[in-house]
């Protein structure tokens, strides 16, 4: 297949002449939080069939985006990672997901699928490091059959799939209520107290939780001024 191109030399250009084709940049988002399998990726990205996945890691093999690397012990399987070139997209990316929180996200659509997994990504695009100044915890996230965990060292934050050594607060949902507290407006404390979460560990770890991720409320992209 002939790689389609804007035949601009501009990095702009450049970039979406890499990236800019569908599913790329999700597949790079998915590669952010860690090493994937094939059928990782593939179960992640539901309407991507498998010619078009293959096609797409090749293509960013061949542009030194991706490689091929090998998971350890005791999983021992192949496995897809970002190169250094594909891991600094991230900060990009991060951007991008900002903005749609902000700009384009609104109320889930009926053929929309979710994973909890993608919150990995969504935790550090919400971060607030300021409200993480003097904080140093491990919080471990269940979120029905996903499991994910947030390193926070005063002010900074490392999220990863999988769950944590030593969780310093584990925090327990289900999706439903998980997509509550993203995007409509439930708090950490109110998912608690009303029973759509538990939770446990240390107790000012658990309070300092419901600052340390803002959401940004949803925009119209048009102003009434322009619709009238």
């Amino acid at each position: 297949m002939e790689q389609r191109t804007y035949n601009q030399y501009c990095a702009t250009a450049r970039t979406l002449d890499l990236v800019g084709e569908r599913w790329t940049l999700l597949l790079i988002r998915e590669l952010l939080t860690g090493p994937k399998r094939f059928g990782d990726l593939q179960a992640s990205l539901r309407g991507l069939g498998t010619g078009l996945l293959a096609a797409r890691l090749k293509h960013l093999e061949r542009e030194g985006l991706a490689q091929k690397v090998t998971l350890p012990p005791p999983a021992r399987t192949a496995a897809y990672a970002l190169t250094e070139a594909g891991e600094e997209l991230g900060p990009a990316i991060l951007e991008l997901a900002r903005w749609g929180l902000k700009w384009a996200m609104g109320e889930p659509r009926a053929t929309e699928t979710f994973h909890p997994g993608w919150a990995v990504l969504g935790l550090r695009a919400c971060f607030d490091p300021e409200a993480a100044t003097g904080l140093r915890a491990v919080y471990e996230f269940r979120i029905d059959d996903e499991v994910f965990h947030a390193r926070i060292d005063d002010g900074t934050i490392e999220a990863l799939h999988g769950p944590a050594q030593h969780p310093d607060a584990t925090v327990t949902t289900g999706t439903d209520a998980f997509l509550s507290l993203t995007g409509r407006g439930l708090t950490w404390a109110e998912a608690i107290e009303n029973g759509a979460a538990s939770a446990s560990g240390d107790s000012e770890a658990l309070r300092r939780l419901g600052g340390l991720f803002r959401m940004p409320p949803p925009h119209p992209r048009r102003s009434d001024r322009a619709s009238s």
